[in-house]
C-alpha cells in the first residue's frame, strides 16, 4: 500500500486528452466545493475581521469577542452574513483554480524544472495562490465593500451595483484591482506556507505513522490517506502558520480595496505607503495586527475544513 503523498495527483501522461480533461474537471470542482464549505464555516468571524482591520467607524473601540456581540444588535444576526453572497460566487471558482493549478504546477515542477520534495509544494502553493487571485479579485473587492457597510448607512444596494458603481465612480477596470499588488505578495506566503506544511505534515504522517494516522482511501484501497480528524488538525496548523506570517499584508490589502469608502484614502495609495501610515498611526498590535486573534480563529477551522472537504471530494469525484 503507497501513500497518497507519494503518487501523483494528475492524471497519467499515457491517459488520453479527454480523460486528462475530465480529471481537471473533477479537480476544478473539488476545489470548489471545498472552498466554499471552508468560507461558510467561517463567514460570520470574516465579517468582524473586516470591520475590525478597515477600523469601521461604528466598531473600532471594540474588541473582537465585543464586535460579535454588536453587530447583531445593530444588524440583525444576518448582519454577520454580510457579503456572504458575494463571497460564495468568488470563492468557488478561487478555490477550484487554487487547488487544480496547485495540481498542474506541482506537476510541471517536477516534469520540467526537475523540482521536486518540500520545496515544490511551497512553490507550487504560492503560483497556485496567486493565479487564483488574479482570476477572482474583482469579485473579492466587491464582497469586501458589501461586507464593510453597516445597516442605515449602505453605499451599494447589492452585488450588481457595487460593480456597477465601482467601474464608473473608480477609474473604471482598474478599480476593481486596487490593491492588487498587497494581494499577490500576501499571497504568495499565505498559499504556498498552507500547501508546503499541510503536505509536509501530511507526507511525515504517512510515512512514519501510517498505521496511527491513516487509512486506505474509499475510491482506491491501495492508496494511503489521512484519516479525517487528522486532516483537520494538520489543515490548521497548515493555516495558522500561513496566517501569522501573511497578516500584516492582508491588513493593507484590506484598507486599499476599500479604497474611497474610508476617509483616509488618500493615505492608502501604494503597499509601503499603507503599511507605513497603519503602523505610525495605530501601531503593530492595534494597527497592522489588528484582528489577529480574531483571525487564528478563523483561519484554523477554515484551513482545516477546505484541506478536509478537499481531501473528501478527491475520494468522491475518484481523483487519488
Amino acid at each position: 500500500m503507497t501513500s497518497e503523498a507519494a503518487v501523483s495527483t494528475s492524471p497519467s501522461i499515457s491517459s488520453s486528452p479527454a480523460n486528462r480533461d475530465y480529471y481537471w474537471l473533477r479537480s476544478f470542482a473539488a476545489g470548489g466545493v471545498a472552498a466554499c464549505c471552508a468560507k461558510t464555516t467561517i463567514a460570520p468571524l470574516d465579517r468582524v475581521k473586516i470591520l475590525l482591520q478597515a477600523q469601521n467607524p461604528h466598531y473600532k473601540h471594540l474588541g473582537v469577542f465585543s464586535t460579535f456581540r454588536a453587530v447583531p444588535k445593530k444588524e440583525g444576526f444576518l448582519g454577520l452574513y454580510k457579503g456572504n453572497g458575494a463571497m460564495m460566487v468568488r470563492i468557488f471558482p478561487y478555490g477550484a483554480i487554487q487547488f487544480m493549478a496547485f495540481d498542474i504546477y506541482r506537476k510541471l515542477l517536477g516534469k520540467h524544472f526537475g523540482i521536486s520534495g518540500h520545496i515544490h509544494r511551497l512553490m507550487a502553493g504560492s503560483m497556485a495562490g496567486m493565479t487564483a487571485v488574479i482570476c477572482t479579485y474583482p469579485l473579492d473587492v466587491v464582497r469586501v465593500r458589501l461586507a464593510f457597510q453597516v445597516k442605515g448607512e449602505h453605499r451599494y444596494t447589492g452585488i450588481v451595483n457595487a460593480f456597477h458603481t465601482i467601474y464608473l465612480q473608480e477609474g473604471g477596470i482598474w478599480g476593481f484591482y486596487r490593491g492588487l499588488t498587497p494581494t499577490l505578495i500576501g499571497m504568495a506566503p499565505y498559499a504556498g506556507f498552507s500547501f508546503f506544511t499541510f503536505g509536509t505534515l501530511k507526507s511525515l504522517g504517512l510515512k512514519h505513522f501510517p498505521e496511527l494516522l491513516g487509512r486506505p482511501s474509499s475510491d482506491n484501497p491501495d492508496v494511503l490517506i489521512l484519516k479525517t480528524h487528522v486532516n483537520l488538525l494538520c489543515g490548521g496548523v497548515a493555516g495558522a502558520i500561513a496566517q501569522t506570517i501573511s497578516y500584516p499584508l492582508d491588513v493593507a490589502r484590506r484598507r486599499m480595496q476599500l479604497g474611497a469608502v474610508l476617509p483616509d484614502s488618500e493615505k492608502c495609495v501604494s503597499l509601503s505607503k499603507t503599511l507605513r501610515y497603519v503602523h505610525k498611526q495605530y501601531g503593530i498590535k492595534r494597527g497592522l495586527y489588528r484582528g489577529l486573534s480574531l483571525n487564528y480563529i478563523r483561519c484554523v477551522p477554515s484551513q482545516a475544513m477546505a484541506f478536509t472537504t478537499y481531501e473528501f471530494m478527491r475520494q468522491v469525484l475518484h481523483l487519488n
